[in-house]
C-alpha cells in the first residue's frame, strides 16, 4: 500500500537528514541537509548526500549520493570536525555553491559544482576584500547555519546561532556577497535580535535562536528562523531582504506545541527538539520541510515536510505534523510501518527528547531501528510500555472491519485502538510474549471516513511496535 503514497518521513526510515534546505533545480526539488548517524553520540557525523524528487511526485524521492565530504574542506583533513547545517543556492555565473560552517571554527566554507548533486569541490571562505575571513575580524559575530538567496549579482547570506542569555550573540545576521560568491560587499547586519535584545519587540516570546532561511513570495521576504523553543519554525517577513522584518508566527512546531485542533494547544505530541528547515512553493502549493528526533535522542533525525495553508494576506497558518506530510491521507487498507506514527507519547509527558531524567530510566517509547547506521532496515517503535501510544494521520477509511499489529518484546497486555488520541476505545488486541514479529488481528471497525488512528499499550513488560494492518 506504500508504493506512490506521500509518506512522512518522506525518506527512507535508515536515512537520517536534519536541517534540509528544499530547492527547485530543473524541474525537481532537491534537498541539502546535515547528515546524522544512527546511534551517532553528537550531531552531523556523515558526510554530506543529496536526495531529489521530481516536482510533480514527492512520493518519488531518490537518492543522488555523496555529494562533499568532511575531509574535503582544508582546515579539516582528519575529518575531526563535522559538517553542521548547509545551504546551497545557483550563482550569477550559472553554477551551484555550497555553503556550510564546521563545528569547532567560526568562518564559512563554500565548495562549488557544476550541476545541482554532483561532487562539490571546495572552493573557498567568505571573506571581506582585504581577504580577512568573515567571523575572525575583532568585532564579527561567529558564523553558523549559512542560509541563502541569490537575486543578480547579490547573494544575500544569513547566519547565527544564539542561546538564551548569551548577550555576547546579537541575532540573526544578513551579510551581501557578490557576484563571487566569497566577497563581502555589505557587512553583516542584525534583521532578527537575540533573547537579550528583544525586549519589545515583534520577537519577544520566540527569539531567534538558530536555523536562518530566507524566502520570497511576491515582494515579500520569509525570513524562517529555529526560536529559542528549538521545537518551532518560526518566520517573520519584510519588504526588504536585509531589514525591516517583523515577527509574524509558528509553521510547525516537532511536538506539535500550539496546535489546538485535535487536543490541548500547549500539549506535546511527539518528543520535540531542535528544528531547522524551510518553505518552498512547488507546483503553486506551499509546504514546509523541518525534521523530527528519533532513537530517544538529538542525534538520529529525520526529514519530513508538511503542506502548508498561506491566507490572502501572505500569513502562514501553523501546519500539523502528520504521516501523509497533509497532502493525501493514507489508503485505509494494508500495512503500514510503524515509523511513520507522527504522534508518540505517553502519560508522562516530555517536550523535548533526551533532556528529562526520565529518558535515562528508558520511560519512553521511540522510534529506532535494527542494526548499525547504513543498514536499509525498516524503523519501528521501541519500549512501548504501559500508556504508551502511536498515532497515525491520516486515513481514508472505508469499510475497515478489522486492525491488526506486529509486535515483539517481552510483554503481556492489549493495544487499544482509537480514532482520537482521547477518544474511546473501539477494540483491543491482545499481545503477549514474542521473539520474533508476531502478527496477530482482531475485529475493529473503524467508522469510515478520513481518520486518525492511536494504538496504546496496556500491560506489562515493553513492546516493540512494527506495524499496522487494516483490512
Amino acid at each position: 500500500m506504500l508504493k506512490k503514497q506521500h509518506l512522512n518521513p518522506y525518506l527512507p526510515s535508515w536515512e537520517y537528514i536534519p536541517d534540509a534546505e528544499p530547492h527547485i533545480f530543473d524541474g525537481r526539488v532537491y534537498i541539502y541537509g546535515s547528515h546524522d548517524r544512527f546511534n551517532g553520540w553528537v550531531y552531523c557525523l556523515n558526510d554530506y548526500v543529496c536526495w531529489s524528487a521530481p516536482v510533480d511526485d514527492l512520493s518519488d524521492w531518490r537518492y543522488e549520493g555523496v555529494i562533499y565530504r568532511k575531509t574535503d574542506d582544508p582546515l579539516n583533513p582528519d575529518g575531526h570536525m563535522c559538517l553542521y547545517a548547509p545551504d546551497v543556492t545557483k550563482g550569477p555565473d550559472g553554477r551551484y555553491y555550497l555553503y556550510y560552517v564546521l563545528d569547532k571554527v567560526p568562518v564559512v566554507s563554500v565548495a562549488v559544482c557544476d550541476t545541482p548533486a554532483g561532487k562539490y569541490e571546495f572552493y573557498g571562505y567568505v571573506q571581506y576584500p582585504d581577504g580577512t575571513r568573515l567571523g575572525e575580524r575583532k568585532g564579527d559575530q561567529p558564523q553558523f547555519d549559512p542560509g541563502l538567496l541569490t537575486e543578480g549579482d547579490r547573494t544575500y547570506m544569513y547566519t547565527g546561532f544564539c542561546s538564551r542569555g548569551d548577550k555576547s550573540r546579537l541575532g540573526a545576521m544578513a551579510t551581501v556577497l557578490g557576484p563571487d560568491m566569497l566577497t563581502i560587499i555589505e557587512e553583516p547586519v542584525i534583521i532578527s535580535p537575540s533573547e537579550p535584545y528583544a525586549a519589545g519587540t515583534s520577537w519577544e516570546g520566540h527569539e531567534f535562536f538558530e536555523a536562518p532561511s530566507m524566502r520570497k513570495r511576491g515582494d515579500t521576504y520569509y525570513f524562517v528562523y529555529s526560536s529559542i523553543h528549538m521545537h518551532e519554525l518560526c518566520y517573520g517577513t519584510s519588504k526588504h531582504p536585509t531589514k525591516g522584518f517583523e515577527y509574524q508566527g509558528v509553521i510547525i512546531s516537532n511536538a506539535d506545541v500550539g496546535i489546538d485542533s485535535y487536543k490541548p494547544v500547549n500539549k506535546p505530541m511527539f518528543y520535540g527538539g531542535n528544528n531547522h528547515g524551510s518553505i518552498i512553493e512547488i507546483n503553486g502549493q506551499w509546504y514546509v520541510f523541518y525534521h523530527r528526533h528519533t532513537n530517544g535522542t538529538n542525534f538520529s533525525r529525520q526529514a519530513c515536510l508538511e503542506k502548508i495553508e498561506m491566507t490572502e494576506d501572505g500569513r502562514i497558518i501553523q501546519a500539523e505534523m502528520t504521516s501523509c506530510g497533509s497532502i493525501a491521507p493514507l489508503v485505509g487498507k494494508g500495512e503500514y510501518p510503524a515509523y511513520l506514527a507522527c504522534n508518540l507519547f505517553c502519560d508522562e509527558e516530555s517536550l523535548y527528547t533526551d533532556f528529562s531524567a526520565s529518558w535515562m530510566d528508558n520511560k519512553f517509547p521511540k522510534i529506532t531501528q535494527d542494526g548499525k547506521d547504513g543498514d536499509m532496515e525498516i524503523g519501528y517503535i521501541q519500549n512501548m510500555k504501559d500508556s504508551a501510544t502511536a498515532g497515525f494521520k491520516y486515513f481514508d477509511c472505508q469499510g475497515i472491519t478489522q486492525v491488526g499489529v506486529k509486535w515483539r518484546g517481552y510483554c503481556n497486555g492489549v493495544f487499544e485502538v482509537r480514532t482520537a488520541w482521547d477518544g474511546e476505545v473501539l477494540g483491543t488486541i491482545p499481545v503477549g510474549f514474542a521473539n520474533i514479529w508476531t502478527e496477530r488481528v482482531a475485529d475493529i471497525r473503524i467508522p469510515d471516513g478520513t481518520q486518525a488512528l492511536y494504538l496504546t499499550f496496556r500491560g506489562s513488560g515493553s513492546a516493540s511496535l512494527g506495524s499496522i494492518i487494516l483490512r
